[in-house]
């Protein structure tokens, strides 16, 4: 293998590529990226087992193809190499030995490579009736609902986020039994239906690859992983097994309280709130309704307290006091873009549910602490 290309270029495909590199990992072909150059262009490729990346350069945009092969070498160092070079054309050349030559005008590397044939077959095959979304609905419906996944592996199903497709929507839900996130899109068109786990953290590594626009991308389901395919890239992830809690029944349909209030006004209230942490991850807080003033505050002895009032838009129902995590309702808060929020309850100890006013596709729902 021999060629001869611009360093941003090859920058710009390594940066996608790398993110299927784990370092941790102990099979020593999983830390590495495969380099495959054919007649059509060049292929980096990537996997950790769990998840994996291939991306495609279009011979035009490659300087010279001097000789077609493959290699592959160590994703960390020919990663950082490369970014370290100048802005000018790098020549890569596999040499006898098993050696990998990258040179500029006034620098050279070498590097060991790893025998081709121990790389795993990615098996990117696709379907030919994808699901099809855009990016910009893709990436906001995984950022609006992984924050709730669980992070705890003795309970696998709660790592990942359910997708489950049906009536030309797909509907994402994700809960650490402490809280949830459901975010649904309506899609175009699609007969297809399948309910399905992906591992939260592969969404997450997938949305850093999206761009938040209109770009189309498909979704090729398979029985024990998915294949997303955009832009120049191809991006497999393998499924959860198992089946994700019945979550329907959690969201009631009425509320004996139905509070509107300033996003601006509520979010900085909680913030400023929870300052004064005692080093507990949920940091509770005590919140008070009293007419059309809620009253948020925290009481830590060894530290001190803090008490904050915002006034209520709109409300229906009777007065209450209830305590919550305010990691949990700012984050909840986060995934909301809106002028207002609503917050609706059923009692001091059922559900916290948070809506946006103007999305009724996006629900968010928390459970309250005791505190007595």
């Amino acid at each position: 293998m021999n060629f001869i290309i611009k360093q941003n270029i090859l920058m710009e495909q390594l940066n996608n590529a790398i993110k299927g590199v784990s370092n941790k990992n102990l099979i020593p072909i999983l830390n590495c990226i495969k380099f495959e150059l054919t007649k059509d262009g060049l292929y980096l490729l990537s996997t950790d087992n769990e998840m994996a990346i291939r991306t495609f350069l279009p011979k035009e945009k490659i300087e010279e193809i001097i000789s077609l092969g493959e290699v592959v070498v160590s994703g960390r160092y020919i990663y950082e190499i490369v970014k370290k070079l100048p802005n000018e054309v790098i020549t890569i050349e596999e040499v006898a030995g098993s050696k990998l030559f990258i040179t500029t005008t006034n620098t050279e590397f070498n590097l060991n490579c790893n025998n081709a044939n121990d790389f795993p077959n990615l098996e990117l095959e696709t379907k030919e009736n994808p699901i099809v979304i855009t990016e910009a609905d893709f990436k906001a419906m995984v950022n609006q609902t992984s924050f709730a996944s669980s992070l705890q592996e003795s309970r696998p199903i709660l790592t990942g986020i359910n997708f489950l497709i049906r009536n030309s929507s797909i509907e994402c839900t994700a809960t650490d039994s402490y809280r949830l996130s459901k975010r649904k899109i309506d899609l175009k068109s699609t007969e297809e239906e399948n309910n399905l786990i992906i591992p939260n953290r592969t969404l997450v590594e997938l949305t850093k690859l999206l761009v938040e626009d209109e770009n189309e991308m498909e979704m090729h389901i398979f029985t024990n992983k998915v294949i997303f395919r955009f832009d120049n890239i191809e991006f497999l992830t393998r499924l959860i097994s198992g089946t994700f809690p019945d979550t329907e029944k959690l969201i009631p349909e009425s509320f004996e309280l139905e509070l509107k209030v300033s996003y601006r006004d509520i979010f900085g209230a909680i913030d400023r709130a929870s300052l004064l942490s005692s080093g507990d991850d949920k940091n509770t807080l005590l919140f008070e309704l009293k007419n059309d003033v809620i009253k948020i505050s925290s009481n830590i002895p060894e530290i001190g307290m803090v008490e904050e009032k915002i006034k209520v838009v709109d409300k229906k129902g009777d007065d209450l006091t209830i305590s919550f995590s305010s990691k949990f309702m700012t984050d909840a808060l986060r995934a909301i873009n809106s002028e207002f929020v609503v917050l609706k309850f059923n009692g001091d100890i059922k559900p916290i549910i948070i809506v946006d006013p103007n999305n009724t596709l996006l629900t968010e729902l928390i459970v309250p602490i005791r505190t007595y």
